[in-house]
């Protein structure tokens, strides 16, 4: 079995759980070609991801000559298919914020793929995200290609789920993944019920550089990370303002902030605004290494977010033995017990943030510890890279099977 993976954007920093469910397929004698429809924008930092930049086919690589080369070839060579995925294409398009022009590419994109997974004998192809990437394997397959599967991250997804004709792709796909029960339930949602039966829940994970970790004890300096892109969904600007309350009772802290991404700008402006560089630190993009060292360097890692799937990140802090604040939303509740593992507040309330960060600094280092290493075990049960990837492994022998 010769399995291709396609995701928008691949390697980048934000999808390591990608790297490592490839890596577990891999072990488990699967092979797995990488297909990324485009280059990454941002710096490829990390040696893995360095790595599997190596092995990754990037599909706008061959340029529009090639794009428009492809996708006259598909039409010669089987005009049926071709007009089939020119007409999926139409309705795909129509009723979509990204209009036709944008899915006529699309077509374009799943010509070639189409093309090289002849060429390597690829008998299935794995999307990662029910956008874009979802998009082009389903033309792939219209067009002749091999079957198709994506996994579901959210919230854009759900957020989108007409605009991005989700509906049809959980159809004709072999089957799908959510990567949390409350993800599985919003697939639903947005399916007939004769298509709930493909729709499986494989949680990302984390591998043995976290599993594996000798335990480090929470440092006796109170210290938050969060590490999350610096966007609008995950909450930073309603962090500082719960900072500002906190410094204001003149608790004694200190947040880093591990990331980088557009609201950047404003962030560290409302941090010169409420006189916070005392309290918060931006320490831009960061490898896994890095990432690593700045969980472990904190007592709690904190991630107010508006909207998530289910985020990876929380599950490697909850590894390397640290507690964790975050929200009532998606898939978070699944993983964070409150009071147990750490502590969940309503998404979007400075109030309950604010309660729940002076909680954790007034709580004695032993019982943040003994926290933390209740969520090392959740993780290691549920959330454990390896073992998550023969969840996989099983759903593509079985539909292989179906398909002999």
């Amino acid at each position: 079995m010769k399995i291709a993976y396609l995701i928008n954007q691949y390697p980048k920093i934000s999808l390591s759980f990608i790297r490592r469910e490839i890596a577990g397929l891999e072990a488990s004698g699967i092979e797995v070609t990488r297909f990324s429809i485009r280059l990454s924008a941002e710096e490829v930092v990390d040696e893995a991801d360095k790595l599997e930049l190596e092995k990754t086919h990037v599909i706008l690589g061959v340029g529009m000559a090639g794009l428009l080369s492809r996708l006259l070839q598909a039409a010669i060579a089987a005009p049926i298919s071709f007009w089939q995925a020119l007409k999926l294409t139409a309705q795909m398009g129509w009723g979509s914020e990204r209009g036709m022009i944008r899915h006529l590419a699309y077509l374009a994109e799943a010509c070639v793929l189409r093309r090289w997974a002849a060429e390597g004998g690829i008998t299935h192809i794995h999307a990662h995200f029910g956008t874009n990437p979802a998009a082009v394997a389903i033309l792939c397959h219209v067009l002749g290609g091999p079957t198709y599967s994506f996994t579901v991250h959210g919230p854009e997804e759900f957020d989108k789920a007409q605009a991005i004709y989700l509906t049809e792709k959980i159809k004709r796909a072999a089957f799908v993944v959510a990567v949390s029960s409350f993800g599985k339930s919003q697939l639903y949602r947005w399916c007939e019920y004769k298509q709930w039966s493909k729709i499986h829940v494989v949680h990302c994970g984390v591998d043995e550089m976290f599993l594996a970790q000798p335990y480090v004890p929470p440092p006796i300096e109170p210290r938050f990370a969060c590490v999350a892109r610096l966007s609008e969904q995950k909450g930073h600007l309603l962090l500082v303002e719960a900072v500002c309350q906190l410094a204001a009772e003149e608790l004694k802290f200190k947040l880093v902030l591990v990331g980088d991404g557009p609201l950047r700008g404003e962030i560290e402006a409302l941090i010169d605004r409420f006189h916070l560089k005392d309290y918060i630190e931006i320490t831009g993009w960061a490898t896994n290494s890095e990432v690593q060292q700045q969980i472990l360097a904190s007592q709690v890692m904190v991630l107010p977010s508006f909207a998530e799937g289910l985020p990876v990140v929380i599950m490697e802090a909850l590894a390397l033995s640290r507690p964790v604040i975050s929200t009532y939303i998606a898939g978070i509740p699944e993983l964070v017990e409150p009071d147990k593992c750490g502590w969940l507040v309503p998404s979007g309330s400075v109030e309950a943030l604010t309660s729940a960060m002076r909680a954790a600094l007034l709580s004695p280092v032993a019982e943040l510890a003994a926290m933390g290493q209740l969520g090392a075990k959740r993780v290691a049960q549920h959330h454990n890279a390896a073992l998550e990837a023969q969840k996989l492994v099983a759903l593509f022998q079985r539909y292989d099977t179906k398909n002999q």
